[in-house]
């Protein structure tokens, strides 16, 4: 695994062996960066179920001014600290243990608000939907953020918030990527009701 480009282009990653972690492949990465073209410059960015922390540290080498990486597993959140420090990326990069099943509570007073936000978790296991609820509940998205969801072929994207659309869905082999956006019903972000 490597940075595909900016400035750490050519890079290498720390990975886990096994099958702990299912990092986003380096072909994959750079589809779905290529997709997104120009947004990562200055955007503050939300990777959760972060693996590897690979889709941040990508974002961060191509001009994106902050990350907070998220995972619950304690070997995960190791091996994503040990990445952002061999890049070091200490002072854009945040990373943070926490099980997003529980919520992402902890994000509603982090500044600036997120514009671009990576999500990969297990696949099959329905935790898309209440992950984008989590998220919508945490008031950290910016209006018109970009949420990049990487899931299984076999499993739908299912939401009942109008404030997220599906712009896009792309797959390969197994994987299906889909671009959602968050359109708040709030000019400044969050329904006040």
């Amino acid at each position: 695994m490597r940075i595909i480009a900016g400035e750490l282009k050519g890079r290498r990653l720390h990975r886990l062996e096994g099958k702990q972690t299912r990092p986003t492949s380096d072909r994959l990465r750079e589809t779905i960066f290529n997709i997104l073209s120009f947004r990562t410059q200055q955007a503050v960015v939300l990777d959760l179920f972060s693996g590897t922390g690979a889709m941040a540290i990508e974002a961060l080498s191509r001009g994106a001014d902050s990350a907070v990486l998220v995972d619950d597993s304690s070997q995960a959140i190791s091996l994503i600290a040990q990445n952002v420090r061999s890049f070091s990326l200490e002072k854009k990069a945040r990373v943070q243990r926490w099980n997003i099943a529980h919520g992402l509570n902890f994000l509603r007073h982090v500044q600036p608000l997120f514009d671009l936000v990576f999500m990969d978790p297990p696949y099959n296991r329905n935790m898309i939907g209440p992950t984008l609820n989590h998220l919508l509940q945490s008031a950290s998205l910016a209006a018109q953020a970009c949420i990049v969801v990487e899931h299984s072929v076999s499993e739908a994207i299912r939401f009942d918030h109008p404030e997220f659309e599906l712009h896009d869905q792309r797959t390969y082999g197994k994987t299906m990527v889909s671009f959602l956006s968050f359109n708040p019903s709030w000019p400044d972000g969050y329904d006040q009701a």
